[in-house]
């Protein structure tokens, strides 16, 4: 049986399309079976259900491309709270993560798909990398669990690391790496189990160790590339996040960390990386050229001070860029909104650090045509579906955008808190406000997923007390 619905009276659509197409006039939407059908000035059909989106602007919805979920009950850790990455990965994430058990990794993956849904993100591609040898509990089922309980789209990548780096091994904490055999079996396991190749899937399945310079040696990650491409999936991990990466790849390969990745067959139109901050222009001209894709994680880049990430070269270059949230833990706002903001606003700070005095042979004065709203949203949603493979091909649509055979991911967000009042163009609104607008709906594959600021059967109260209750315990463990 057909089901059809009508979002009418839209204020403004931002579609994620590139240049001319990055609005639409609307003022409608119209949805057949899950799928965009028409969006235009549209009346009704006999007997179609009708949503008022009076006052609403509409954007896709958001694509996230990088995050650790588990990461949800580890926020704003004093230990860690001032500290670059490599000493903050001792003091927070390896320090709490043996003390994880099923119920409170469950607890955490739910905080956090919650929080990224209240953003209006309809798409989370998690990069879990809580395994070992004999764990008593499944991570990657309860991810996928708790995505589909919520009615969102998920993509596990796959972490994990055959070898560690001394400072995981000094840790009291610390947990055994798996061995070559063990990660390839279970990502077997995975793909036959959860992996949808189709642009429209609910589910897939990456290839993702943890980090290519630490977790793994080139021959097994040569490996590891093979057996994902024989397998359809993509490759997707942590690269040149730091200095550290750059002297970690000269020190032990005499090479970039770029470079390091082409070596090992981990560059191409299927791998995306997080971070890719500290480059220079030769390994952006190779991640162009290959059509390497980048997972922008503006606020942890800012928050671990490793500096941000030269997105509009890349882009020039060839890069697909798109934007993930990255854990909570070096993020304690992980949610789609405010990382779009701060993306708006970091490129455009890049590019004014950039420019020098007239006397001194500058040639501007600022940074603001760095990146706009349109390229932002377009990031942030059909960037994220590119690198995510969940683009349209073979006339099967996937999620690139507000356009007509795509799927109906869209959110509608009504702009009536003050921090949106006086808007001259309310479509820059949920970017350029930094707050969080009242969610009217979300939609993914034409579901509503939220309902008027909602999340249907959930009590936002009683997880508080619980995320509460948890943290005392994994403070007091």
């Amino acid at each position: 049986m057909t089901t059809s619905f009508l979002i009418s009276n839209i204020d403004a659509i931002m579609t994620g399309l590139p240049g001319a197409a990055a609005r639409h006039a609307g003022p409608d939407i119209r949805v057949v079976d899950g799928v965009i059908a028409a969006i235009g000035r549209l009346s009704p059909l006999a007997g179609e259900t009708i949503v008022d989106a009076t006052d609403c602007i509409a954007y896709p919805s958001w694509v996230n491309t990088h995050h650790h979920l588990f990461q949800s009950m580890l926020k704003g850790d004093p230990a860690g709270i001032d500290a670059s990455l490599t000493p903050w990965l001792a003091a927070t994430p390896y320090r709490y993560r043996a003390k994880f058990d099923e119920k409170l990794f469950r607890l955490a993956a739910r905080i956090g798909l919650v929080e990224l849904m209240r953003s209006g993100c309809g798409t989370v591609a998690d990069h879990n990398y809580l395994y070992y040898p004999g764990m008593p509990y499944d991570t990657s089922a309860i991810l996928f669990e708790e995505a589909e309980a919520l009615g969102l789209r998920f993509v596990l990548c796959r972490g994990g690391a055959t070898q560690t780096r001394q400072l995981e091994a000094e840790l009291p904490t610390a947990l055994r790496p798996e061995t070559l055999d063990g990660y390839l079996t279970d990502m077997e396991r995975l793909i036959k189990r959860y992996h949808d190749p189709s642009p429209a899937a609910m589910r897939r399945v990456v290839m993702a160790p943890t980090t290519p310079l630490y977790s793994a040696t080139p021959e097994e990650l040569r490996t590891m590339a093979g057996f994902a491409r024989r397998a359809g999936v993509r490759l997707h991990s942590h690269l040149s996040e730091t200095v550290g990466y750059q002297d970690t790849a000269q020190g032990k390969h005499r090479c970039t960390p770029v470079e390091f990745a082409e070596r090992c067959d981990w560059l191409g139109s299927d791998v995306w990386f997080a971070h890719l901050v500290k480059l220079d222009p030769s390994e952006i001209a190779l991640l162009g050229k290959t059509g390497t894709g980048i997972a922008h994680c503006p606020q942890s880049n800012g928050r671990l001070g490793s500096g941000i990430a030269p997105i509009r070269q890349l882009e020039e270059a060839g890069v697909p860029i798109s934007i993930g949230v990255d854990g909570a833990a070096s993020n304690e706002a992980a949610d789609m909104l405010s990382e779009t903001h701060a993306a708006w606003l970091m490129q455009r700070a890049r590019r004014g650090q950039e420019a020098t005095p007239s006397y001194a042979g500058g040639t501007f004065e600022g940074g603001a045509d760095a990146a706009t709203v349109e390229d932002v949203v377009r990031w942030g949603t059909t960037g994220g579906a590119r690198v995510l493979g969940l683009h349209g091909m073979g006339g099967m649509g996937g999620i690139e955008g507000l356009q007509v055979g795509q799927q109906a991911d869209i959110a509608l967000y009504r702009l009536d808190d003050p921090r949106y009042f006086g808007l001259h163009d309310p479509a820059l609104g949920p970017v350029v406000g930094g707050g969080r607008p009242y969610l009217k709906a979300l939609y993914v594959a034409g579901k509503a997923v939220v309902e008027d600021d909602d999340i249907p059967g959930l009590d936002l109260a009683a997880l508080g007390r619980e995320a509460r209750e948890a943290t005392r315990r994994l403070l007091a463990a």
